[in-house]
């Protein structure tokens, strides 16, 4: 049940200003009898509602009298006032965020074998979203067959966001696809692939025959492999990560000399 309290206010502050409603302008001693806010408490919830901007107060009255602003225009104001606070919050996290990028360091590179799996929509994303964000040097897309990467929802604009930064960072990316996939794809994935990367020039787009399988090569030491769901190839069932630089290598030289005998995509 929705509550004063989610606002912000405590416990004192809401039941008095509550009273307030029912009482219309009084004073702070009939206050505390309404509310049972105690006498000793009943001053500082009242400087603190008016802080808040949700009562008023005929300083000019002896007793001092108090009423209560409007629900509209208290509920917004205490709307107001938590999204300021969210807003200060979200910035004092991202400057806490923008330091610990600074002091935290990389770890060196993982030489030895190691490899995860994801299983399911979300966590096939997060996983492809994730390593994407991990490139620092070179990205390799390979893509022969439909996927979920390429698609006109979420995922998709996933993708072409984690290439736009990837490109700011320096990674030069390069995309191999099968023509028959090309063709395949709605004219409005194309538009959004070309207009938002095709101007840079480390991003570059080439087709070829006989391609099959989708994979990313990532920094030439690390393989994300997209497996698809066998009742439906145009959909993944999950996503293996290989970082194995051995394994990257071997499959570099095979992209190498598909990717010099590929035709540029006109952009």
């Amino acid at each position: 049940m929705a509550s004063l309290r989610d606002l912000g206010l405590s416990e004192y502050e809401a039941r008095a200003y509550r009273a307030l409603l029912r009482t219309g302008a009084t004073t702070a001693k009939e206050l505390s009898r309404a509310s049972d806010v105690p006498m000793g408490r009943i001053y500082d919830v009242l400087n603190s509602l008016e802080q808040y901007h949700l009562i008023r107060s005929q300083a000019a009255s002896r007793p001092k009298k108090y009423v209560a602003v409007e629900p509209d225009m208290a509920l917004d104001r205490l709307l107001e006032s938590k999204r300021q606070e969210l807003e200060e919050k979200a910035e004092q996290y991202e400057a806490v965020v923008d330091e610990l990028n600074d002091e935290l360091d990389t770890a060196e590179p993982v030489h030895d074998q190691f490899w995860t799996a994801a299983v399911g929509d979300d966590e096939t994303v997060d996983l492809l979203v994730e390593r994407l964000a991990a490139a620092d040097d070179s990205l390799a897309m390979v893509a022969g067959t439909p996927s979920p990467q390429f698609d006109l929802g979420m995922v998709g604009d996933l993708v072409v966001e984690e290439l736009e930064a990837a490109l700011e960072r320096g990674v030069e990316v390069s995309i191999l696809m099968s023509p028959d996939l090309v063709d395949s794809l709605p004219e409005s994935v194309g538009q959004r692939y070309m207009e938002r990367l095709s101007d840079h020039p480390a991003f570059h787009v080439r087709t070829a025959e006989n391609l099959t399988g989708v994979f990313n090569l990532i920094d030439d030491v690390e393989v994300c492999i997209e497996v698809p769901n066998p009742l439906d190839p145009g959909q993944a069932f999950a996503m293996i990560d290989l970082k194995d630089p051995e394994f990257a290598a071997d499959l570099r030289s095979t992209f190498d000399p598909r990717w010099e005998a590929a035709a540029p995509l006109p952009l």
